[in-house]
């Protein structure tokens, strides 16, 4: 689709649409079936789009020519123009290896190939001019340079007029002989075959009001840069564009949802409510549980579908705010479930929730994959009749056999831990659309939340119940095991308990990392007077219950574990955390370990254990744990230190985010600037069914087809 002014109207001209998604990448020029599925496995390219929305990492300035005799080891990169002297093959077996000599008038330096050796000899002549561009390495007091791009004077135009760009390519692509170089190629060779024009993408007012240059100048200064001020331009536009239409997708769902999904009105706040808040309530709300307490009954009454998350640091009483949730459903002759992504979790919510209510006539049921064949037998027909009004529960919830007389919310805890699909699976238990509150004790950075759960309405619980002393995290370097045992020793002698917890279960000979069960014996041999127990993933459920009932009761002094403690153990008198190999662990997971304590009332440690080398950005990372207990400041720094991905958890079909070029913790501004361009764009036109957003409709199409409307489930 193009543009044409004609007066002071924009006439969009529906070219021939190239289809550009749909036309497989092995009918270009260059590619051919074998190469065609080496670049759809490593690089996820199938089609002519995915090889132009795939960018450079960087770019090297390769304007300036250099001399033979100007060559030191500090140079990253340099380019020469002069001619092979000689090919001479040397060594045996693996060493076996081409090496040219190339002279440009003020000296000789050797070009080297470990592979593809009869291609080159093939390919370049010896006494004919080239351009030679490749690092240089040094080896023995002798510069060399290793596998270089080599071209013809003719090509100086395309290849050393400025910057040059340099893909990401795996061992297997370079195998293949799709190196950064052949990438760079094929967008050349594609550009071409397309005229280097491209159908618009953006309409003509987003253009307008952002002043963006066009999609055929961005993605041709993307990967030919005319000058660092059009690469700037061409960045800037495709980063817009990548937030742009996922905000556009989000926002335009959520509108969907709110427009065509009913919600089971729950008007009235009843018996079970108010007694539970009047008589049961254990301690006074925060503000901020009362506030979100306000914001989820308000979705309730509003006859609309409630789609919430709640977000909430360890320990600051989601549960008690999902139960209120509960009760409302009960209140309005409905009944609410509670799904877990583990039987720990699963269980823990369960004593939680039955703590709370303690005599209080309600009646509530735990489903996991070991709930007994007899107890479920009995369990089943009840959830079907409504007899049970509330159900606690791993995804065994979501099994067929298992039918509600009336859902009406359905709580959903570390959601992130779920697929998409599995949750699909329990709306389908109802007839009508159940509310939904998504609880994380996640902490998840804004920008990263406008992205994952941009079509969510967003609930903080950001303080603590009162009584609760802010945890001291201290960091103590592995090679100093006395103070430390010391410290633990005075600490259970005062009544405390100990977590430590483990990145491996078993010994690996390539990291060098401390493991569970060899930390298991040391603390066995060191601590002989209490009791030392172990728990991990890989335990049978009546085993780890078994364990954990033991610490829970304060028979056991020590818990051993891997990170299947991370979520979901609620043992107050637990005071100190020792988490060995520090350096593993991401900030998010550091972060959630160190909330299984500080549960009480007495001042509890978290102690970070690291080797003594540890690189400059681990460094930072336990330094930020030391001086904050701040989740969202936390979640904040790692998604800095390590990119979103690393936050997403583990990525679902249908979600997670895959971007291209945008950087969440660079491009916070853009998205939020991208976001208020489609709230404007779907405020005016919600369906985006007027001539004008009909392109903006169908890019949508193109990007997001091939997933399916997940955003319509939660």
């Amino acid at each position: 689709m193009y543009f044409r002014e004609e007066g002071n109207k924009i006439i969009i001209q529906r070219a021939i649409m190239l289809d550009l998604d749909k036309r497989a990448i092995t009918y270009l020029p260059g590619v051919g079936p074998k190469k065609a599925e080496i670049l759809r496995k490593e690089a996820e390219i199938t089609s002519y789009e995915d090889l132009l929305f795939y960018f450079p990492y960087k770019y090297v300035d390769r304007s300036r020519f250099y001399t033979v005799a100007e060559v030191n080891g500090n140079m990253p990169y340099i380019q020469l123009k002069g001619r092979i002297l000689s090919f001479d093959t040397l060594g045996e077996g693996r060493t076996r290896r081409l090496v040219a000599r190339f002279a440009d008038g003020t000296g000789t330096i050797d070009l080297v190939w470990f592979k593809g050796l009869n291609y080159v000899t093939e390919k370049y002549k010896t006494n004919t001019e080239y351009i030679v561009f490749g690092k240089p390495t040094e080896f023995g007091h002798v510069y060399n340079i290793p596998h270089p791009d080599i071209d013809t004077p003719d090509k100086a135009n395309q290849v050393a007029k400025g910057l040059t760009p340099f893909y990401n390519t795996t061992e297997k692509m370079k195998k293949a002989f799709l190196n950064s170089r052949a990438i760079q190629n094929l967008q050349y060779t594609l550009l071409s075959q397309l005229n280097w024009r491209l159908p618009e993408t953006l309409s003509p007012d987003v253009l307008a009001r952002t002043r963006m240059i066009s999609l055929t100048e961005a993605i041709r200064n993307i990967h030919f840069p005319e000058s660092a001020d059009r690469l700037r331009d061409a960045r800037l536009r495709l980063k817009f564009e990548e937030l742009f239409f996922i905000q556009l997708n989000l926002l335009r769902t959520a509108g969907l949802r709110k427009r065509s999904l009913r919600g089971i009105p729950f008007p009235t706040v009843g018996h079970y409510f108010l007694t539970f808040y009047n008589e049961y309530l254990p301690f006074e709300l925060t503000n901020a549980q009362k506030r979100v307490v306000r914001e989820i009954r308000a979705d309730l009454g509003s006859g609309r579908q409630m789609n919430r998350l709640l977000q909430g640091d360890v320990g600051s009483g989601k549960t008690l705010v999902g139960l209120l949730a509960m009760l409302l459903a009960l209140d309005n002759h409905c009944q609410a479930c509670l799904m877990a992504p583990t039987e720990i979790l699963a269980t823990q919510h369960y004593a939680t929730v039955m703590g709370f209510l303690k005599d209080m006539d309600v009646k509530v049921a735990l489903l996991t994959g070991s709930t007994k064949k007899r107890e479920r037998e009995k369990l089943l027909p009840a959830i079907a009749s409504g007899e049970i009004q509330i159900i606690i529960g791993t995804h065994a919830l979501i099994e067929e056999t298992v039918v509600f007389a009336s859902l009406g919310l359905a709580i959903i805890d570390e959601q992130h831990r779920f697929g998409v699909e599995q949750r699909a699976r329990l709306w389908k238990k109802n007839p009508q659309t159940p509310h939904v509150l998504v609880m994380t004790a996640t902490p998840i950075p804004r920008t990263l939340a406008m992205t994952l759960y941009g079509d969510l309405d967003v609930s903080v619980i950001d303080e603590l119940p009162p009584g609760r002393k802010p945890i001291r995290t201290l960091h103590r370097y592995d090679n100093k095991k006395a103070e430390l045992y010391a410290f633990l020793r005075e600490e259970i002698r005062r009544g405390r308990q100990v977590y430590v917890v483990y990145p491996l279960i078993e010994g690996s000979e390539k990291l060098d990392y401390k493991d569970l069960e060899a930390g298991y014996e040391t603390f066995q041999e060191v601590f002989p007077e209490y009791k030392v127990r172990m728990l991990h993933g890989r335990m049978k459920a009546a085993e780890k219950e078994e364990v954990m009932r033991e610490f829970a009761s304060g028979e056991a002094q020590i818990l051993m574990a891997t990170t299947v403690i991370e979520v979901g153990v609620n043992v107050p008198n637990a005071s100190v955390m020792v988490i060995e190999s520090a350096e593993r662990f991401g900030l998010s997971q550091l972060h959630q370990l160190r909330g299984r304590v500080g549960r009480g009332a007495e001042q509890s440690y978290c102690v970070l254990v690291s080797s003594y080398k540890l690189s400059a950005d681990t460094r930072k990372r336990l330094e930020v744990m030391v001086n904050s207990t701040d989740g969202f400041e936390i979640a904040e720094a790692d998604l800095r230190l390590r990119g979103h991905g690393d936050l997403e958890g583990t990525r679902q079909s249908g979600e997670g985010i895959d971007l291209k070029i945008a950087n969440l913790a660079a491009d916070g501004q853009l998205l939020q600037y991208a976001r208020d361009i489609a709230a404007q764009i779907l405020d005016e036109d919600p369906d985006l069914l007027s001539e004008q957003h009909r392109i903006l409709s169908e890019r949508l199409k193109t990007l997001f087809e091939r997933k399916i409307n997940w955003g319509m489930i939660s």
